[in-house]
């Protein structure tokens, strides 16, 4: 079996060729800054291509049948298997992922392929009693028609895949637009193995091109009916704007920014407390939404858990990620670490006391701890996605609820106890779309719902949430016998 290549090529339109923008993109090895490869970009008239063949191609491959388009998803599930090493190698030399993380990031793609080639015999529609002599009320369910899907650059391969998957398998057809800085991972490679897996020509195209060349348009266009996007809130917000403001209205799913808490009650496992804090906090260099944003601590337990948090972080491993034992890699480009270079300098104007400030080169950038942080702080405020951390002090459970909420955002949250019926009416008032009792707030299983709260998104993926993401209800009703009008 040979290797995928040939990654300067997008699939548009339903062939492989170059996009015809007319600049290059630079696809770079964030560890070691070495080019891995230059795409010739798209720009709008490629765009529009992709978008008119999907619209074209689409309700062929909807009309198949649950069975044609489960088998493909089948067949995708068996590609990620035959090719495990050769798509981890590229998670790790694209996206600097450590080879934990990108083992991980691999499964989780390939575990909503599995649970989408299950959705195509799980659409259901309804039959509706009505008030009508003689009517009957039909309540079909069917694609959408073709999705476009903007993706991110933290975990490309799943969260592209956790988009397109399900799309496919309910039978519409999708248009990807990858991060510039993860373009094969985030939807190059992801159309190599749709493509191996036997998905027709056409039904997905990916667009490698600026978003100042072709972002707007990519939602502006008249043929997508839904746009799923995964990144910060201000872009989020923008693209929610243009979906419902345009001349094209159309339905959004976003995944934005998280400030998740991290809450530890005065009964909470210690160890165990401190084991999932390094772990939620420093997977991936802390650059996933989900990530640990803020430890809020009770009082009668800070400087117990503060001293062995330390202790456990000063012994993680910086270094290249393709080794098996680095705990934390580069973050993914220059911007990105001048940003943490930023709030490293604002935590310290602003009074947080360093706990832990580990060194840095090129973009690799140690573990920072910051005590006494307070809420009206950057690092308790905005979300950090890097090695950077704050510990809060909460006087008691009440007050640990009031800073759990005390923020904009409302992606993943977590809290820690003995006490699990406590901790799970704690869960329940935290203004979160998901929270973890005991565990981290890194949780994604491809039969849960995952999705935020407040500015943190609109919308839930996977599972029986993502069947309802994916598809339309069709009200069809039948007059049997003849109505009597009023005139």
């Amino acid at each position: 079996m040979t290797h995928y290549s040939d990654f300067h090529l997008q699939p548009i339109a339903g062939e492989w060729r170059k996009g015809t923008g007319g600049k290059h993109l630079r696809v770079t090895n964030p560890f070691d800054d070495s080019l891995l490869l230059e795409i010739p970009q798209a720009n709008r008239a490629d765009l529009d291509a992709a978008y008119r063949k999907a619209a074209e191609v689409q309700p062929q491959w909807a009309a198949l049948g649950p069975s044609a388009r489960a088998a493909v998803l089948h067949e995708v599930v068996a590609v990620f298997d035959r090719r495990r090493d050769e798509i981890i190698d590229w998670l790790i030399r694209e996206s600097g992922s450590t080879r934990l993380k990108a083992q991980l990031e691999w499964g989780a793609a390939r575990a909503i392929a599995l649970e989408s080639a299950s959705f195509p015999a799980r659409v259901h529609g309804r039959i509706v009693e009505s008030n009508v002599p003689g009517k009957e009320s039909r309540v079909y369910r069917s694609a959408l028609g073709v999705v476009g899907v903007i993706s991110p650059w933290n975990f490309p391969l799943h969260l592209t895949q956790r988009s397109i998957a399900p799309a496919l398998a309910l039978g519409n057809a999708v248009v990807i637009k990858p991060a510039s800085d993860t373009p094969v991972c985030g939807g190059l490679l992801l159309a190599r193995i749709f493509e191996e897996a036997g998905l027709p020509a056409g039904v997905l195209s990916v667009v490698v091109g600026a978003g100042s060349e072709i972002g707007d348009a990519f939602v502006e266009h008249p043929v997508p009916s839904l746009i799923t996007f995964t990144g910060s809130t201000p872009v989020g917000r923008g693209i929610g704007a243009i979906a419902s403001g345009g001349e094209h209205l159309k339905h959004v799913a976003l995944e934005l920014g998280g400030n998740s808490p991290f809450v530890v009650l005065e009964d909470a496992d210690l160890e165990q407390a401190v084991n999932a804090a390094v772990f939620g906090k420093f997977l991936h260099q802390g650059q996933i939404c989900m990530a640990i944003n803020r430890i809020i601590i009770d009082e009668r337990l800070y400087s117990a858990f503060a001293e062995r948090f330390v202790e456990r972080v000063k012994g993680l491993k910086v270094g290249d990620p393709n080794l098996q034992d680095t705990v934390i890699g580069p973050v993914i480009n220059a911007k990105q670490f001048q940003g943490l270079h930023e709030k490293i300098e604002l935590a310290r104007a602003e009074g947080a006391r360093p706990l832990f400030e580990g060194g840095s080169n090129g973009n690799l950038m140690a573990p920072h701890v910051y005590g006494e942080v307070t809420v009206d702080m950057d690092l308790a405020r905005n979300e950090i996605f890097g090695p950077l951390v704050g510990l809060i002090r909460a006087r008691d459970e009440a007050h640990a609820l009031e800073l759990a909420n005390a923020t904009e955002f409302g992606l993943s949250s977590a809290v820690f106890s003995t006490n699990l019926e406590r901790a799970v009416t704690f869960a329940r008032k935290v203004r979160a779309g998901m929270t973890h009792v005991n565990d981290i707030p890194v949780n994604d299983e491809a039969n849960a719902p995952f999705g935020g709260e407040k500015n943190s998104g609109l919308g839930r993926f996977n599972g029986d949430w993502a069947i309802d993401e994916f598809t339309r209800d069709h009200w069809i009703s039948v007059q049997h016998t003849p109505r009597h009008y009023p005139f």
